[in-house]
């Protein structure tokens, strides 16, 4: 064998042509055979794309057939010679294409089963993955994609991975590997260099609302029954309750479209004219976007002497990141001041900068959870608060505002165990005023969202009097998202369903249109 790759090696400092010797590359020694694998392939061995060869010879550059023949016999044993060994040659053949100069030009096809591919093996499909079936390991940058049963390549001039074994030569049956197989691809790491999965969290999309899409939806036909319901003396509530009332808020968005197409009139304005008091409010109410009605609400609980800091809590402790900056955006671009200059122009104290801190949407929405972390900021919360004279109110707020809802529901959890006392407990204790409202509704929206409306409901309406701005607002803004889960907690904390407090707080059109936003009766 010594003596072998001795005449390779004088072989390759020779003149070129005149190399590879007449009969193939490399020669085989006594026994062996030409690919530098031990003892196969059998006698006769089908034909595998490269009796050529040696006719084109002068083609090749001799230190790239140097290379080829070190690379083939001892990192792969003749399986997956890069294709940059083929260098194209100014009025000469083209590089040997994968699958051999058997396949047609521009063929990439899978070769017969149970036969390895021929040099290069699948070209990598668009985004880098392999074909379809085939599992996805990561290679070397630029590398090639490795075919069922095969181990990745590794870097050029690197060992084979352990226990890696020599490609059988083209046309052999392939062997079962002796392996175990790799573990199934994890949708959320990319496969390389494909596009990374997004992770999807469940229940983001919120899909527990009383008010979907309407079937057959025509909004043409409702702008009809909506002109109609207003047309000439008297305005038909009912029809207006029946129409609105089913339909989802963008399909709403299209009857304003098709309503001023059709009759060249503002459908809002004639709602206006036509409609009166709380019927009215919450009419209008459902005919603004969802950002729109929060802006309008901001709005309304900043202007004029008072502030209603319960509603600007409800509003920023309960919403998504994205949702706040898109309320941000648009308060912007209607009233020309950011919200937070708003904020800061009608609060103060530690409860501003709770709201400020709250506006930025900007917190954690990881669902990891770290548990040195989350002991950590337990024992900062007990730190700033039950266990010193006064309070930290900034660290209540950095936590409380940044942190994932996840890590905040296990801070809670480790604080109750390390201190022995609730989290809204300790606040009640060490705050006072709007401070105090806004760090209690953070807490409860991260710990139960639609039991917090379902509070919120039952403040609305218990008593003489009915606030019926936070009643309206939210029977509208949660129509769509989770007014079901509102129901069942509204139901489980008071021992009656939400439609019967309505039906008893309310009266006349008005308590038609909250019940038809209501859904039905627990």
């Amino acid at each position: 064998m010594a003596g072998i790759w001795r005449s390779t090696r004088e072989s390759c400092r020779m003149s070129y042509p005149g190399y590879p010797p007449a009969g193939g590359y490399p020669p085989a020694a006594p026994g062996g055979n030409p690919w530098g694998a031990p003892s196969y392939p059998p006698a006769n061995p089908p034909p595998i794309g490269l009796e050529n060869v040696g006719s084109y010879a002068n083609q090749f550059n001799p230190d790239y057939m140097s290379g080829m023949a070190s690379n083939m016999s001892g990192t792969f044993g003749g399986a997956n010679v890069p294709q940059s060994m083929y260098p194209p040659v100014p009025g000469g053949y083209p590089p040997v294409p994968p699958g051999g100069f058997g396949q047609a030009p521009g063929g990439f096809g899978q070769p017969p089963q149970g036969q390895q591919p021929s040099y290069g093996m699948y070209p990598p499909a668009p985004g880098g993955n392999p074909p379809t079936g085939m599992p996805s390991y990561p290679g070397y940058p630029g590398g090639p994609m490795p075919a069922a049963g095969q181990q990745p390549q590794p870097y050029p001039g690197q060992q084979p991975y352990p226990g890696q074994q020599p490609m059988p030569p083209p046309g052999h049956q392939q062997p079962m590997p002796n392996y175990p197989p790799g573990p199934a691809v994890n949708p959320s790491m990319p496969s390389y260099p494909g596009p990374t999965v997004p992770t999807i969290t469940p229940g983001a999309s919120g899909n527990r609302g009383t008010v979907r899409d309407a079937p057959s939806f025509d909004p043409l036909r409702d702008a009809e029954v909506l002109r109609k319901a207003m047309k000439g003396f008297g305005t038909d509530e009912q029809a207006i309750i029946d129409c609105l009332g089913s339909r989802s808020n963008k399909q709403r968005q299209q009857i304003l479209l098709s309503f001023k197409t059709a009759y060249g009139k503002d459908l809002i304005k004639d709602l206006k004219s036509e409609l009166s008091g709380n019927f009215e409010r919450t009419i209008l109410a459902m005919m603004k976007t969802p950002v729109q009605f929060d802006v309008y609400e901001i709005k309304e609980a900043i202007k004029g002497a008072g502030t209603d800091e319960a509603c600007l809590i409800e509003i920023l402790a309960s919403r998504s990141n994205e949702h706040i900056r898109e309320i941000s955006r648009a308060y912007k671009a209607e009233h020309k001041k950011t919200l937070e200059e708003a904020i800061r122009n009608d609060t103060s104290g530690h409860f501003q900068r709770l709201l400020i801190s709250l506006s930025q949407g900007n917190r954690d929405e990881s669902t990891n959870v770290n548990m040195a972390a989350v002991q950590s900021d337990a024992q900062a919360l007990y730190a700033a608060g039950e266990n010193r004279l006064g309070t930290d109110e900034s660290k209540f707020n950095a936590i409380l505002c940044a942190r994932s809802k996840a890590h905040l529901i296990a801070v809670f959890s480790e604080y109750q165990r390390m201190c022995n006392r609730d989290i809204e407990k300790s606040i009640i204790r060490e705050m006072s005023g709007d401070l105090e409202s806004g760090m209690l509704a953070v807490v409860k929206c991260v710990r139960n969202t639609p039991a917090f409306f379902a509070e919120r409901l039952h403040k609305a309406m218990k008593g003489a009097g009915t606030k019926d701005r936070t009643l309206i607002r939210i029977m509208v803004s949660r129509s769509e998202v989770d007014l079901l889960d509102i129901r069942q907690e509204y139901k489980r904390m008071y021992g009656k369903s939400l439609y019967t407090d309505i039906t008893g707080d309310t009266s006349g059109d008005y308590r038609k249109i909250l019940l038809k936003l209501c859904g039905g009766n627990d």
